[in-house]
């Protein structure tokens, strides 16, 4: 007699950190058993929206905003938000009728989670950091499994009942156009600052480059975010230097394999990524998020011997220049770090993810 078809909600997003793990999650699903239905709840923002448009995979979403960094009155109107966004919740639930709810992170996981834990649903929860954010910190309390990405994840309920995974990359999208941006007779140089840019990291790029001893040995892509796209784009068509600057780039794992050094924020999503690839990185924590959480991923990585670390305090065009002169002047220094990354990676995040949480929603339904 066949398993009936499993049917999963996938809650949280709003950025790619949250997101992507969330969509290589549901793509293990489907190679698992094609027939599960799939349902991705978020906040309905523009980003969310278009990605998961692209992956194909089906989206509602809850109306809800986080409570953390805002004034007094910005967190009474978020508080205030919360019975509706559960009630949104529940009646999506209700609904759909999954055999079992994951929450990825951000703030509209929450009440899907909660609601599927006053439903009797199965619940999970999967934490990208080394340091949870506020939801994920409650969220630990009372779901069935946390699914952490380091081995050092701090933060969690100590009730929590936790299993090592690793954080689940998504598969590439192809790589046909991120394959022709390799050269193969320059220093391949990838930059980015996650899904929403980040201006210190661009402006100090733009400064190292102007100091390089050869900037024609260089091969840059560039993934600028929307504000900096064109001011970016246009100082490096100045310079005269080989650089593709976009805002957004759908095939990042495309494009890491195509470099020899990447220069990051550390978020846990691009981490992973870097390492599932044995890429060497300079990762630059970004110095505002929560707990400070993206330095401790960094820390992660240069502890192992993967990466290098700057603080955005410490960012400066010559600190950066002598870096990428160092790294385009020592490739044995490079493969080492290569090595270390992959040695850090665990592929197997998103199958080990899927096929735990099928067993759990299976062994419910008993």
């Amino acid at each position: 007699m066949d398993k009936k078809a499993m049917k999963i909600i996938i809650a949280g997003g709003k950025t790619g950190g949250h997101l992507f793990p969330g969509i290589a999650v549901a793509q293990a699903f489907l190679r698992i058993d094609p027939r599960t239905e799939i349902l991705f709840v978020g906040t309905g923002e523009l980003f969310e929206t278009t990605t998961l448009d692209r992956y194909g995979f089906s989206h509602t979403s809850i109306s809800v905003s986080g409570i953390k960094g805002k004034g007094v009155f910005g967190k009474i109107r978020s508080l205030a938000k919360i019975p509706g966004s559960l009630f949104q919740a529940l009646s999506i639930i209700n609904r759909f009728k999954p055999d079992l709810v994951m929450g990825v992170g951000g703030y509209s996981s929450g009440p899907v989670v909660l609601g599927a834990r006053l439903c009797g649903t199965m619940t999970a929860i999967q934490e990208q950091n080394s340091i949870p954010g506020i939801t994920n910190r409650i969220l630990s309390r009372f779901c069935h499994v946390v699914f952490t990405s380091f081995k050092t994840t701090r933060g969690l309920s100590q009730r929590a009942v936790t299993i090592h995974t690793g954080n689940p990359v998504r598969n590439q999208d192809g790589g046909g156009s991120s394959a022709s941006l390799r050269d193969k007779e320059r220093f391949n140089l990838l930059v980015t600052g996650g899904s929403q840019g980040a201006h210190s990291v661009n402006q100090a790029v733009l400064g190292a480059v102007k100091l390089l001893a050869d900037p024609d040995a260089f091969s840059i892509v560039h993934q600028t975010g929307k504000k900096d796209e064109e001011a970016v784009a246009a100082e490096y068509k100045a310079m005269g230097i080989k650089a593709t600057a976009k805002a957004f780039f759908n095939d990042m794992p495309g494009l890491m394999t195509a470099a020899d050094l990447i220069i990051s924020r550390a978020g846990a999503g691009s981490i992973s990524e870097i390492t599932a690839l044995g890429k060497p990185s300079l990762l630059i924590p970004y110095p505002y998020a929560a707990d400070d959480h993206q330095r401790f991923n960094a820390m992660e990585v240069v502890g192992l011997g993967a990466g290098w670390m700057i603080l955005d305090r410490d960012l400066t065009p010559e600190g950066l220049q002598e870096t990428i002169e160092f790294s385009i002047n020592n490739p044995d220094k490079l493969l080492s770090m290569g090595g270390a990354a992959k040695d850090m990676s665990m592929p197997d995040a998103d199958r080990v993810i899927a096929e735990t949480c099928l067993a759990m929603a299976r062994e419910q339904g008993i």
